[in-house]
């Protein structure tokens, strides 16, 4: 508590050989003080929420007996999205035909149209696989990943791109085709 001393002598008479009175001094007790703090600090911790962690839903395939059909889709339930340089999006149904001959080129004003189309004439199962290649950007995947959220498609994978459909791409682009790799050899491992 605060604290003042009292202890000057006489009164306050003035003239000559009147000896001045003294200045009374204060002292203020801070313990109560610090007391208050902790315990406002401790009440503060004990009170507030703790923020909660946001993560993407996962969902997970459904159990079947036979593992190999467990991530099967048919070709009209499958969207394969590729990202090149420049800003190009290509795309094709299902599995990759013969000579590329499903492979089509896009930008991100008609990939959503595409999108939509698709999603319609499919089933429930409908799902995108979207597969940046090595020279898209960041911002091309940003953009692709808000077309699946406008586009409310729930079922979409980012997946590696294979060393067909990069050379599709560079040579979509103008590009040189890169090297393909050796196949391995019959009967070996």
């Amino acid at each position: 508590m605060a604290e003042m001393d009292t202890s000057s002598g006489g009164g306050h008479k003035k003239g000559p050989g009147v000896k001045k009175g003294k200045k009374m001094s204060t002292r203020v007790d801070l313990t109560p003080m610090v007391d208050l703090g902790f315990l406002l600090i401790t009440f503060f911790i004990f009170t507030t929420t703790m923020s909660k962690p946001t993560a993407f839903k996962l969902n997970l395939p459904a159990d079947t007996k036979n593992p190999e059909e467990q991530n099967k889709l048919n070709d009209r339930s499958a969207l394969t999205v590729m990202l090149g340089k420049d800003h190009n999006v290509f795309y094709y149904e299902g599995q990759l035909a013969d000579g590329a001959t499903n492979f089509k080129s896009s930008n991100f004003k008609d990939i959503r149209d595409e999108i939509m189309q698709k999603k319609a004439a499919a089933d429930s199962s409908f799902m995108v696989i979207i597969k940046p290649n090595d020279e898209s950007t960041y911002e091309d995947f940003v953009k692709i990943m808000d077309e699946m959220k406008i586009s409310q498609i729930e079922r979409y994978a980012l997946v590696d791109i294979t060393p067909l459909e990069d050379n599709l791409i560079r040579i979509t682009e103008g590009e040189p085709a890169l090297p393909m790799p050796a196949a391995p050899a019959a009967g070996k491992k």
